[in-house]
């Protein structure tokens, strides 16, 4: 199959294939699933003539019209699974953290959920026979909680339990991080992720894991009040939707972590409650609430799922990384 050009669709020029690319659409899928008032706006052109660019995007990449369930479910097949190193967890999850959807972990500080996220980031490196993807990660860090030396022990850990010698000097090299400072350096990190995930495309480590660490922080210390929140719900949903594109256009698995707040009149049953509301609800296809048990030992329940029972999993979280508790 011919790789077509941003050049070669109808009503593209040489000067408006330029802006597009500048503007973060670089492929004919990224044009396809894109709205018209998006690109009218990164290509300084009518919205009429992007509805037609966006048109053939998707006669060219064969998206976006309707397709038998049959086709669905061969589609499916190309989904790959994540091992998170834990038996239970794994089960849980029907085989692992799936790729092309967005898995949300949230809980109080502490709970682990930053740790999970550095598994995760030395996992999916591993052979597809050990539970890998073999692919690199793309980390956006908002609260600074990226430590490398935590990826050496985990590192020491998986070579321990599958009894090779990894080094961690490589693990690190295909672990890109980047410090978000605020929501909307945050929201453009994601722009620079599919760049960079173009980039590695046809490499030995295409990325094959995004995560957002945390998602909500910035929003949640920037907007304050009321007054902010529908301004806030526009963004983080625009945010969110870019992250999910990234996660189906790379076959990508996304997981971000989300903070919680105290609901002090729920007199019964948790008092503890993701942030985010319905839009972050809505988007997410898998939910995660991590919470403290005794000792190193953590409680993942899987709260929402498109296609698994509700389940709770025992892990425990120690200086060789997440295991079997």
């Amino acid at each position: 199959m011919t790789e077509v050009l941003l050049e070669d669709l109808d009503h593209v020029g040489p000067a408006t294939a330029q802006k597009l690319k500048d503007a973060g659409f670089t492929t004919i899928e990224a044009i396809a699933v894109a709205s018209p008032a998006e690109l009218a706006n990164s290509a300084e052109i009518g919205e009429s003539t992007a509805a037609k660019i966006i048109n053939a995007a998707r006669q060219s990449a064969d998206v976006g019209g309707f397709e038998t369930g049959d086709l669905v479910l061969e589609r499916r097949k190309l989904v790959g699974k994540l091992s998170t190193g834990c038996t239970e967890f794994d089960e849980m999850m029907g085989g692992g953290i799936e790729t092309q959807s967005i898995t949300e972990m949230y809980g109080e500080f502490g709970s682990g959920k930053t740790q999970i996220a550095h598994q995760l980031a030395v996992n999916v490196q591993l052979p597809p026979e050990q539970g890998g993807l073999g692919g690199s990660v793309i980390m956006i860090d908002t609260e600074n909680t990226f430590r490398p030396e935590r990826i050496a022990q985990m590192v020491k850990g998986i070579s321990d339990k599958h009894g090779i010698e990894y080094d961690p000097e490589e693990f690190l090299k295909n672990i890109h991080v980047a410090r978000a400072f605020n929501s909307n350096h945050q929201i453009l990190l994601v722009d620079s992720a599919n760049e960079l995930a173009n980039e590695l495309k046809n490499t030995e480590m295409p990325v094959k894991l995004l995560i957002v660490d945390s998602l909500t922080a910035h929003f949640r210390a920037e907007y304050i009040g009321r007054g902010t929140l529908a301004d806030r719900q526009q963004k983080l949903n625009k945010h969110l939707h870019d992250i999910l594109r990234f996660g189906d256009l790379s076959n990508a698995c996304v997981v971000v972590t989300n903070q919680v707040m105290s609901k002090p009149d729920a007199f019964f049953g948790d008092p503890t409650k993701p942030i985010g509301g319905h839009i972050l609800g809505h988007t997410a296809t898998f939910r995660l609430y991590i919470r403290k048990s005794k000792g190193e030992k953590r409680i993942v329940k899987l709260v929402d799922s498109p296609n698994l029972p509700d389940g709770e999993a025992l892990i425990s979280v120690t200086t060789d990384g997440i295991g079997d508790a």
